[in-house]
C-alpha cells in the first residue's frame, strides 16, 4: 500500500495483530505488525501528521484502537497493552468497520449537540461524504497527540547535544539506573554513557546512545552502535527525540545481535512525564490530566 490507510482499514489488521501475539500486544508491537500486515512502505510510515511529533500512521492507528475499544472488540487492560475481548474474536475480515466507525461518529455528534443544547437539524451529519476521517469520537476522549508532547520535543530538540546527554542521564537515574555517567569519549563509536540496571537479584551493565534528532534513525545507526557496544555491556539503550525506521527496529531485535532497546521521541516524553522531570501533571478528574511543560527547566543542562 502506497498511502496511509484510514482508521477503519486498520481495524481488521489490528485485530489480526493482537490475535497473532496471543491475544494481547503493546502499542509498539501493534504498530510493527499492522505495518507488515498492510505492506506499508517506509515512505508511507515516515509521513508526519501535521508538524508531528506523531506520524500519520501512528495517529490513525490510535484512532483505530480507540474505535475498536468503543465497539467492545478490544480493551486497554494496562498502559499501552491492548487485548482482544470475546466480542472482538467474533469479528472477521467481512465486518463493516467503516459503518461501525461512522455510527460511533454520529452518536458522538449527537451527544455533543445535546451538551451544547443545539438543534439536530441534520439527521445524518456524515452523509456529505467520508472526508471526516479525523473526526473525534468524543470531545473528551480524543486520542490525538497531546500539545504538551510537541512543546516538550521542541524544548529537547533545541538543547545542545551535550545538554541532551546530561538530560538522558537524569532520565535513566529517575527510572532506576545506578552508576550512570556520561562518557563523551572520542572514538567510542556512538556510546554516550553507561549505567547499571538492577532487576530483582540480577544487575545488567547498559551503555546508551543519545541522538537529538528531528528525523529518523536508520538501521546503519543501530549497526554502528551494536559494533561499539560489543564486549562492553550486556545491553544497549538508544534514545532519540526523533523516530526509528522499521528497518532500525528490525535490526535492534535481530537474533544474535547485541540486545538494544529503543526509546523514540514520544516514549521519551512519556518517561519525562512519568518522572515529572520538566513536566507538571495535574489530575482534573479520574480520567483527565492537565499536563504542562517547563521549557526553562531544560536550560539548566546546558551548564552541565
Amino acid at each position: 500500500m502506497n498511502k496511509v490507510p484510514t482508521r477503519w482499514e486498520m481495524a481488521w489488521p489490528t485485530l489480526r495483530a493482537i490475535e497473532g501475539r496471543g491475544g494481547s500486544a503493546t502499542v509498539r508491537e501493534l504498530s510493527e505488525d499492522v505495518a507488515k500486515l498492510m505492506h506499508l512502505s517506509e515512505d508511507v510510515l515516515e509521513i508526519l501528521h501535521g508538524d508531528g511529533p506523531q506520524t500519520e500512521f501512528q495517529y490513525r492507528a490510535r484512532w483505530a484502537r480507540t474505535y475498536l475499544g468503543k465497539m467492545g472488540a478490544i480493551e486497554n487492560s494496562s498502559r499501552g497493552v491492548w487485548s482482544l475481548t470475546n466480542d472482538g474474536r467474533q469479528l472477521d475480515a467481512g465486518t463493516d468497520f467503516k459503518g461501525h466507525f461512522r455510527e460511533i461518529d454520529r452518536e458522538a455528534l449527537k451527544r455533543s449537540r445535546r451538551k451544547a443544547a443545539a438543534p439536530e437539524s441534520d439527521p445524518d451529519p456524515l452523509s456529505a461524504g467520508d472526508q471526516q476521517d479525523d473526526l473525534p469520537a468524543d470531545p473528551e476522549d480524543d486520542p490525538a497527540e497531546d500539545a504538551w508532547q510537541g512543546i516538550l520535543l521542541a524544548s529537547l530538540q533545541s538543547m545542545s547535544g551535550t545538554a541532551f546527554e546530561w538530560l538522558c542521564q537524569r532520565v535513566l537515574r529517575e527510572h532506576g539506573f545506578r552508576e550512570v555517567k556520561v562518557t563523551r569519549q572520542s572514538g567510542d563509536g556512538g556510546i554516550d554513557g553507561e549505567g547499571v540496571l538492577r532487576v530483582g537479584l540480577i544487575s545488567f551493565r547498559v551503555v546508551f546512545q543519545c541522538k537529538r534528532w528531528q528525523g529518523t534513525v536508520g538501521a546503519p545507526d543501530i549497526q554502528k552502535f551494536q559494533g561499539a557496544m560489543m564486549g562492553k555491556a550486556e545491553k544497549g539503550l538508544f534514545l532519540t527525540t526523533g523516530r526509528f525506521s522499521s528497518k532500525a527496529q528490525d535490526e535492534a531485535a535481530r537474533p544474535g545481535a547485541p540486545a538494544i532497546d529503543l526509546i523514540d521521541g514520544l516514549e521519551l516524553c512519556q518517561l519525562l512525564k512519568d518522572a515529572k522531570v520538566g513536566v507538571k501533571v495535574e489530575t482534573e478528574t479520574k480520567t483527565i490530566e492537565q499536563v504542562s511543560v517547563d521549557p526553562a527547566f531544560f536550560e539548566q543542562f546546558e551548564r552541565g
